[in-house]
């Protein structure tokens, strides 16, 4: 007759003399994560750029698209959240996933597709382009990550080789005034957002926290969305249509179910780096889906742009 069943006790704590982990296979599946994130957000300039209305013609408003495809997103968060039986956060934790509500599900759509339609869309890429360092920076202060001083040479050197080779890509990029602002308040927004979500999804998992995000988000984003439909109704080609259904399907949910799994993995600030080949990912879209023949100083510079991201996200961390 077997005996009683003993449950298993705590954990010893490991001696010193007990071997750690290797962080490689930690770090190398944060940046794999992380780069499925990335290749799925490659999309979401053009596509705000096709979907958007320009000059009276055919298309959305900046804020249908914008709110839209947040509450498209949120219907979608809501039969997961509802399908996985999840159990909602604490009050503590919905206040800590508002900036990422702010960042990721209102700011950073909004402001771009205010942006877009007054300047061209290799312009906003490099306004854009600043987004891995910034990142970086909020994820220093919110998490105290310590990056190494090769950490920040290979960032500063991303973001200028980033900006080159998006001007090569796209011909000369001339100031967007107003719509610089928009972008810089993208940038940040959308940093916030980043660096806060990665901290939140260790607590709640990463699809978790970008639905419960949305969810937050969503009465404001109904309220502005429906507003806006009535005073300005959609008229929006097939293909617009198409290109959101893609912004709120994958560039406001699913991607990030990725690229959050990638920042709770961490470093946040390494991860952050796989942003930087995002234009290069761009740009070969251009190529195999549109017939356009890349030069070879486009491709010298998607190189180097590459060369600095693994600098980068080899860099330690403390």
């Amino acid at each position: 007759m077997a005996g009683p069943v003993i449950p298993p006790g705590p954990t010893r704590p490991r001696s010193s003399s007990t071997p750690t982990a290797s962080p490689g296979p930690r770090l190398s599946s944060g940046i794999g994560w992380g780069l499925v994130g990335v290749v799925a957000f490659s999309f979401t300039v053009p596509f705000t750029a096709i979907a958007v209305r320009h000059d009276g013609g055919t298309g959305l408003t900046p804020v249908q698209l914008a709110a839209g495809r947040a509450v498209v997103a949120a219907l979608l968060a809501v039969a997961v959240l509802v399908a996985c039986r999840v159990r909602p956060p604490t009050r503590r934790q919905i206040i800590r996933l508002l900036p990422v509500s702010f960042g990721v599900v209102a700011g950073f759509p909004l402001l771009t597709s205010m942006a877009l339609p007054q300047v061209p869309a290799g312009h906003a890429a490099v306004v854009i382009g600043v987004l891995p360092a910034a990142t970086a920076v909020v994820a220093v202060l919110l998490t105290g990550e310590r990056p190494s001083p090769r950490f920040w040479v290979g960032a500063t050197a991303g973001v200028l080789v980033t900006v080159a080779f998006t001007v090569l890509a796209h011909g000369s990029v001339t100031g967007g005034g107003l719509a610089d602002l928009y972008l810089a308040g993208a940038v940040v927004a959308a940093a916030i957002g980043y660096a806060q979500g990665g901290r939140m999804s260790r607590e709640l998992g990463s699809w978790q926290t970008i639905c419960w995000a949305l969810v937050l988000a969503a009465p404001v984003m109904a309220v502005v969305a429906g507003a806006d439909v009535v005073a300005h109704p959609p008229q929006a080609t097939t293909g617009q249509w198409a290109a959101f259904g893609y912004l709120a399907a994958v560039s406001m949910f699913l991607g990030f179910f990725a690229w959050y799994r990638g920042l709770a993995i961490g470093p946040i600030t390494t991860v952050s780096q796989t942003q930087l080949v995002q234009p290069v990912l761009s740009v070969g879209w251009s190529v195999v889906l549109l017939g356009e023949t890349p030069t070879p100083a486009l491709v010298i510079g998607g190189l180097a742009v590459i060369a600095c991201a693994a600098f980068t996200v080899r860099s330690r961390i403390s």
